[in-house]
């Protein structure tokens, strides 16, 4: 990923970051699935193919579902039959599905949070210098990072949940559930049963009444030493979770929290960031099945010594 941003910026001036971070998550996702890597500094037919599958597999997803809004048409799916079918052991199909699940999940969603973090720090120079100050003082301007130095830097997990307060990947879509039963709410009202309920994760990370100037990027509101608070965004604190919570909790969010916390470190160590003059970083959001950056984030990278 490294050398082709480097590329890019010698021969273009600029950088479209979101192909490359989509390459290196492929390329993550593949070595865990299948223990097939691809040499990103080349043109890969196979790499391309797979990601512009992923690429259609989302718009798809977060496409006008007409049954959402025609109620008799999930009526016509035979109940006899998918009773039948839940006795069915997996058989080849199903478990090509559910490693094409993996590889589809495991794709866009740091490729999106990564890029999200990258335009917030490009506009945030204060929060981009004193992250690039905490990951020398751990492993130097040169040194290697590893899992276990990312494990050090409280500044960049700090803005890794920044970036999932500010911008949560699933703000709607991820929390969709079917009420049993009658409930009646704290405040009087009744949601009755058979009611699909969704929980809307955007408008909880940032209602002023739980966050200080929500609109504002600021990483310090994570740290105990500047007198913020420490939130466990796995699931722990409904305040923010973006993975979910409870038993159906999203099973990758420790790889997501992981991967994208190195790549941001490694990109911040490894590079000068800044905006493209002709081409502004644009923070509007555009919802598919996970929450995007509208026009795709350009940047100028300056390789530092370390690349």
């Amino acid at each position: 990923m490294l050398a082709g941003i480097k590329s890019e910026m010698a021969n273009t001036g600029s950088v479209k970051l979101r192909h490359h971070l989509q390459g290196a998550a492929l390329n993550n996702i593949m070595g865990s699935v299948f223990g097939k890597r691809y040499n990103l500094s080349e043109e890969n037919a196979d790499a391309e193919v797979l990601k512009e599958m992923v690429r259609e597999g989302f718009t798809l997803l977060g496409a006008f579902n007409w049954s959402d809004h025609l109620s008799w048409l999930p009526k016509m799916f035979d109940p006899a039959q998918v009773e039948k079918r839940w006795e069915e052991k997996l058989n080849e199909n199903d478990m090509v599905a559910v490693l094409w699940e993996m590889i589809f999940r495991g794709t866009d969603t740091t490729t999106l949070l990564a890029e999200w973090a990258m335009a917030e720090l490009i506009l945030h120079p204060t929060v981009r210098s004193k992250l690039r100050a905490e990951i020398d003082s751990v492993v130097g301007s040169a040194g290697t990072i590893g899992d276990a130095d990312v494990a050090k830097m409280s500044y960049l997990q700090a803005v890794v949940k920044e970036t999932l307060r500010a911008h949560p990947p699933g703000p709607l879509l991820s929390w969709a559930r079917l009420s049993t039963d009658d409930i009646q709410l704290s405040n009087g009202m009744v949601v009755p049963a058979g009611t699909t309920a969704m929980v809307n994760m955007w408008a909880i990370t940032h209602d002023s009444s739980i966050w200080t100037n929500p609109d504002m990027f600021d990483p310090t509101r994570f740290m105990v030493s500047e007198g913020g608070v420490d939130i466990d965004v796995r699931g722990g604190d409904l305040k923010l979770a973006p993975f979910g919570a409870g038993r159906r909790v999203c099973p990758g969010k420790n790889l997501g929290l992981v991967t994208v916390s190195l790549w941001i470190a490694r990109l911040v160590q490894s590079f000068e960031w800044g905006p493209v003059d002709s081409d502004p970083v644009d923070l509007s959001e555009v919802l598919k099945l996970s929450l995007e950056m509208k026009k795709p984030l350009a940047a100028v990278a300056t390789a530092r010594n370390c690349v």
